[in-house]
């Protein structure tokens, strides 16, 4: 996957993120846009999430994010770039 107009985008999101699926539901979203990489909850009541593709499409799962799945309330999203590194096969939830 490195390569192309492939990025890496590391996210953070934080908020009311935990105990409303979040991570299911960006993995679903992830895989639906086709991103590899992953994403988990952190201890500090943030969840954090990995992904490969490209960059376009890692901007739409960057605005999902922004309001994630109807019971979250996303306080803040701060988000990394850099280039992919064709590290993942798919997209995973990671504990």
């Amino acid at each position: 996957m490195a390569g192309g107009d492939n990025a890496r985008a590391h996210l953070r999101i934080y908020g009311q993120v935990q105990g409303v699926f979040f991570r299911a539901s960006t993995e679903s979203e992830a895989r639906r846009l086709g991103l590899t990489g992953w994403v988990r909850n952190r201890p500090d009541g943030s969840v954090e999430v990995v992904a490969e593709g490209p960059k376009a499409t890692l901007e739409e799962l960057a605005a999902w994010c922004r309001h994630g799945p109807p019971r979250a309330q996303v306080d803040r999203l701060d988000v990394e770039w850099s280039e992919a590194s064709g590290e993942f096969s798919g997209f995973r939830t990671s504990r």
